[in-house]
């Protein structure tokens, strides 16, 4: 049974343009790029190429990168390195009730050391409102972290107006761009972006290798130490094989971002239209407009998510019930139960990301055995034949 990939915001494959970019610096080119002699100089400026190339992406100037172990990575050192360098300063931060856990984590270990983190609600779409984050804000306010699209429901934030009011407040601005990066436009100089973390994984490049935009000027301590690597900000030898990945994956996605974009919204809207066709009581989560190409986030009444989804492996199709990080847990999402779901409903719900790899037939497919599965599940819910006989 040949296998329909639909979670492409959990990680996606890596291009084989990207592979064949890093595979000589396995082995050809192995050199550590702090050595002096050719091997390490060679390693050197493959990461610099890389560096450019990202820059590139999000508007940046090339020295503004710093590479990270990934988006975890780069969410915690925004956030923890720059309350550790403004302490003196403040100790208030703002975010919103949807972020990403290395965001929410990271803000709750800080709650520990002293500081104070306001949580902004989300509406029905999962918008933060910008009078409550105006409200928000006080004489001890150091950083604004609130993220570029939600993991789950693919719901984009009004970073550019966010950006704005806080330079006007004079307060660091951090977004988790890892959803958005290469699905939509991003460009830190318009936005007013202080600090961006992004992740190659979620672009066919490589896991395990990320990058935080860190614009000139910004005061931030580094949260790894050791040696002298990206320019004293982070320590440990660089993975070149990762690093150069990245770059190739970024190249990619900026020659290709409008078709990609423009292609994954017609084949989302698409599956959104086809659910709602063919299947009742079913919910979309998230904006209904403003929101990632490629996020579909449905809940379907009188359903159990986890049966859902096995239900859909079983017929060689992979979904997820919401982030990777937490699709293996049975709680319900603090993201859908932030936009006002509630717990049954939460449970029912199912996140289908498409990619550049994805076909027209695929979604055919799935508009296929979805609703059959749907009517199975629902004829051994008794809450459903309630309902139903109540029509």
């Amino acid at each position: 049974m040949e296998r329909k990939y639909f979670d492409y915001s959990a990680t996606t494959p890596v291009d084989s343009e990207v592979l064949n970019e890093m595979l000589p610096y396995f082995n050809n080119d192995f050199g550590n790029p702090s050595s002096v002699y050719s091997y390490g100089r060679d390693s050197k400026k493959a990461i610099e190429n890389a560096r450019y190339k990202i820059a590139k992406l999000i508007n940046a100037d090339a020295r503004e990168i710093f590479f990270t172990g990934g988006g975890t990575e780069s969410d915690n050192w925004a956030i923890k390195g720059i309350a550790i360098a403004l302490k003196n300063k403040g100790n208030h931060i703002i975010t919103s009730s949807i972020e990403h856990h290395a965001v929410l984590h990271s803000c709750k270990y800080l709650e520990k050391h002293g500081f104070r983190v306001t949580y902004l609600p989300v509406d029905k779409y999962g918008l933060i409102s910008l009078e409550d984050l105006k409200s928000e804000i006080n004489d001890r306010t150091i950083l604004i972290t609130i993220m570029f699209a939600n993991n789950e429901i693919g719901t984009i934030q009004p970073i550019k107006e966010i950006g704005k009011i806080a330079k006007e407040n004079n307060i660091y601005f951090h977004t988790d761009g890892v959803q958005a990066i290469g699905n939509t436009v991003i460009d830190v100089k318009d936005m007013n972006i202080d600090l961006l973390s992004i992740s190659a994984h979620k672009i066919y490049g490589p896991k395990g290798i990320g990058a935080l935009y860190i614009k000139k000027g910004i005061k931030i301590d580094p949260i790894i130490h050791g040696g002298a690597q990206e320019r004293k900000k982070r320590a440990g030898t660089e993975n070149v094989p990762g690093i150069v990945g990245f770059g190739k994956a970024a190249e990619i996605a900026y020659n290709n971002l409008d078709k990609n974009i423009q292609d994954l919204t017609n084949l989302r809207d698409k599956l959104i239209k086809g659910i709602f066709d063919n299947i009742d009581y079913v919910i979309l989560n998230g904006h209904p407009h403003n929101r990632l190409p490629g996020n579909v986030n449905i809940s379907f009444q009188f359903i159990e998510g986890e049966a859902l989804l096995l239900s859909l492996d079983m017929v060689g199709i992979c979904g997820s019930s919401g982030s990777a990080c937490t699709s293996g847990t049975l709680d319900p999402s603090h993201v859908l139960l932030a936009i006002g779901l509630s717990h049954e409903i939460a449970h029912g719900s199912l996140r289908l990301s498409i990619g550049k790899y994805t076909k027209e037939e695929d979604i055919d497919y799935l508009l296929q055995e979805l609703p059959k599965i749907i009517k199975r599940l629902r004829n051994m819910s008794p809450l459903y034949e309630k309902v139903k006989g109540g029509e």
